[in-house]
């Protein structure tokens, strides 16, 4: 039941405060708008950050359940009202947004929307989104926005352009810091492996050439060979587990895995979902290999599936172990081509982290009806 708007300067407070503590832009973006339809007291509130093309890089709404927001379609495009937000610097009320002449209509599955309150978030003269709020809830007897509201949410927008402002500045700086750190292992692994490659390669051509002249000395040229490999073999599991995934160690495998599949749902024209029940931290060996399954099976999905909807889910098993599944509605394959596939889909590498972890994976496709990848792991 609804029980009215927190108000005050603590309802206030707490709202900018909650916006200054996020991190990542995608957290802020959604505490702002939690935030104004709390303020604000309104049924709807969305936040739309623009796009080079016409579009939203990103759209987050509160107050339409993901069913509904499923069931509406695609994000909406840069046009009428939502336009003319990101193109004024006042703040937009109206009585009714439906008679607007700028009002173009809404998809079917779309709520019905009357009063309506909008504004641009901007950071000096560049436009960071637009907060748009419809459907006030209580307040004065006619129904609709105030003046009050309007102030209140210029407030709002305006402590929202640093929130968002410094989370952009955060996500680019851990950029950085990642792609500095993938350089500095990339020279060490090239340097520490090729090294020994480069040895291996010699030891075996000298071997070839004594294979028949002097059989003895060509063992024992084989015999280096072997060892070369080894400590090959060595310096690349110790370059390979020195690239696990730092936000693993931090966060853990649901925390990861879900910021993850935040990152490919925004960058991708497919929805990429992400469930997960009851999972309890697992052995590290367990976790990585469950992450590293999931990017190669995400990818698949994206780039060579066609599908509109990828499905990550991540459940406790009975016996205290993990079942990841990964499931897309694309093109999918048929069992002959399983074995044609597996290299270039990467399964082979998939299911040989699975044994890594003690686990097994289960692939099962059919053309036309999708694929799912499922993993399980016992647990520690």
């Amino acid at each position: 039941m609804h029980n009215g708007p927190r108000s005050g300067l603590a309802a206030v407070s707490s709202a900018l405060l909650a916006m200054s503590r996020r991190l990542e832009v995608h957290d802020v973006l959604r505490t702002i708008v939690a935030s104004a339809r709390e303020l604000l007291d309104a049924e709807y509130a969305a936040l739309g950050v623009p796009d080079d093309h016409g579009g939203f890089a990103q759209f987050v709404v509160e107050g339409i359940s993901e069913e509904q927001w499923r069931r509406i379609g695609p994000l909406p495009r840069q046009h009428g009202i939502l336009a003319a937000m990101l193109h004024q610097e006042e703040p937009e009320r109206l009585a009714d947004v439906r008679e607007d002449p700028r009002f173009g209509g809404w998809p079917a599955a779309h709520p019905d929307m009357s009063d309506f309150l909008g504004l641009p978030i901007r950071d000096g003269e560049e436009t960071l989104g637009a907060l748009f709020l419809a459907n006030k809830r209580g307040g004065s007897g006619s129904g609709g926005f105030t003046d009050e509201d309007e102030e209140l949410l210029s407030l709002l927008a305006q402590h929202a352009a640093i929130a968002l402002t410094n989370a952009r500045l955060y996500e680019r700086s851990r950029e950085l810091t990642i792609a500095e750190e993938r350089s500095r292992l990339a020279h060490e692994l090239h340097d520490a492996v090729s090294q020994k490659l480069f040895s291996l390669r010699l030891t075996a051509q000298a071997a070839a050439a004594l294979v028949d002249r002097d059989p003895a000395r060509a063992k024992g040229e084989l015999q280096e060979v072997a060892a070369l490999a080894a400590e090959a073999a060595d310096e690349l599991r110790a370059a390979v587990t020195e690239l696990r995934p730092t936000a693993l160690d931090e966060d853990g495998l649901v925390a990861t895995l879900r910021n993850h599949v935040r990152v490919l749902d925004r960058a991708h024209t497919a929805a990429v979902t992400f469930t997960c029940d009851g999972v309890r931290a697992l052995p590290a060996s367990q976790e990585e290999a469950l992450l590293r399954v999931a990017q190669e099976a995400l990818h698949n999905a994206l780039r060579h599936s066609g599908a509109d909807r990828v499905e990550v889910t991540l459940a406790r098993t009975p016996a205290g172990g993990a079942l990841l599944r990964v499931r897309d509605w694309g093109r999918g394959f048929s069992p002959p081509t399983v074995r044609k596939a597996g290299r270039h889909l990467g399964l082979v590498s998939m299911r040989d982290r699975a044994s890594g972890a003690g686990g097994r994976l289960d692939v099962r496709s059919e053309p036309g009806r999708g694929t799912t990848i499922e993993m399980e792991v016992p647990g520690g």
